[in-house]
């Protein structure tokens, strides 16, 4: 007696095993994809690997080596089946193939094929199937598929290269210039760091490239950093880059903010030396410290018989407290900068080996110098995870 589905699709169709090459999916997954796409189709009864149990038993040859047209064609008369399919999943570079052929198994012939090439997407191999499947049927293709699967040889769209995801540590060293320098070398009872003007640094650079080709790519950079550990402080800083690669060589050009935090307070340098030696920081709270100091017994500052504290621009008129400057005393705040960053990658096989030249200008000072790291091509993104 006849299935229900035997009546109802009279022609009866097997899937042999296809060839799988260069790829971590197995032959055997594949099998079962390819009759998947064929039920969805509601063309066939699909022979399950149940049906074919007891003659795929019979040889390897039927198991997992019939992909010729003599094979599938004998396996067909074997099952009693109208026809067979299989093809090959091949990995070829960076993108996958597959082809299928279908066997009149009466015939004994090849009565139809498809190739299709597909962006290097293992994780959507079910969906590549679903593709080859339709199209060996001549069927319509869900045209989102094809414009995520495909493999397009053009520029500035490919996934492989456009949508890497680089990530790696940085380590470097940096000289202080302008105010900065001044910071460092200020006197910590001045407020200052009271170090050498040039720092280590060390961090970790998230990079996401967006859109590239073999001769151009570009990219954001997310880079966390801490300076100066050597010399016992600790200096974070935080850049947001965006970055432009070029050529094989790898010649790069980056650019974009940074935003650190420093303690500030309100002062002036006491350039005549007035108050002290030529070029002393005096903050607010260091003038008001010297000034009840030296001032409180002063008659020209008493009204009335009480204390005035004077003000600096009493003694030169260009003192005051109008302008902030770093001061490890005072209150924290952010501080931004703009930095610029060029340089090239080194390839030797997937690893990348980076080295840049940086300038980070600030209002009040900049930094100069190096930074070399490692990373390595970690993630692609499929379909899964597109917008």
């Amino acid at each position: 007696m006849k299935s229900f589905a035997q009546e109802t699709h009279p022609d009866k169709i097997a899937v042999a095993r296809p060839a799988v090459t260069g790829m971590q999916t197995q032959a055997i997954t594949a099998e079962k994809m390819l009759r998947i796409e064929l039920a969805k189709l509601d063309l066939y009864y699909v022979y399950d690997a149940f049906d074919m149990a007891e003659v795929t038993a019979e040889s390897e040859e039927f198991e997992s080596k019939c992909q010729s047209k003599f094979c599938l064609t004998r396996l067909g008369k074997k099952l009693t089946v109208n026809y067979t399919i299989s093809g090959s999943y091949d990995k070829l570079g960076n993108k996958i193939v597959i082809q299928l052929k279908l066997v009149d198994v009466s015939k004994g012939e090849v009565i139809r094929t498809s190739m299709l090439e597909f962006d290097d997407q293992e994780l959507e191999l079910q969906r590549m199937t679903q593709c080859a499947v339709r199209k060996l049927h001549g069927l319509e293709i869900d045209k989102l598929l094809t414009d995520r699967l495909y493999f397009k040889d053009e520029p500035a769209t490919l996934n492989n290269v456009g949508r890497i995801n680089n990530s790696g540590p940085r380590v470097g060293y940096a000289i202080m210039t302008g105010d900065l320098m001044e910071f460092a070398l200020r006197p910590e009872g001045q407020g200052g760091l009271d170090i050498f003007p040039g720092v280590s640094m060390i961090g970790y650079q998230f990079e996401k490239q967006y859109i590239g080709t073999e001769n151009f790519s570009a990219l954001f950079e997310f880079i966390p950093n801490v300076s100066g550990l050597e010399q016992g402080r600790f200096i974070p800083t935080m850049s947001f880059l965006n970055g432009f690669r070029f050529g094989k060589a790898g010649w790069e050009f980056a650019f974009g903010p940074g935003i650190g935090l420093r303690q500030t307070t309100k002062g002036f340098f006491d350039t005549q030396g007035a108050f002290g030696n030529a070029g002393d920081y005096i903050s607010e709270a260091d003038w008001n410290d010297y000034a009840d100091r030296k001032y409180v017994d002063d008659p020209q500052f008493q009204v009335n018989g009480v204390y005035s504290r004077p003000a600096p621009s009493e003694f030169v008129e260009s003192y005051n407290f109008d302008s902030r400057f770093a001061d490890t005393r005072g209150r924290t705040q952010l501080t931004t900068s703009f930095l610029f960053a060029l340089g090239r990658t080194f390839r030797a096989g997937s690893l990348n080996i980076p080295v840049n030249a940086f300038y980070s200008a600030k209002k009040d000072g900049g930094i100069v110098g190096i930074n070399v790291g490692f990373n390595v091509i970690k993630s692609k993104t499929s379909v899964k995870n597109w917008p």
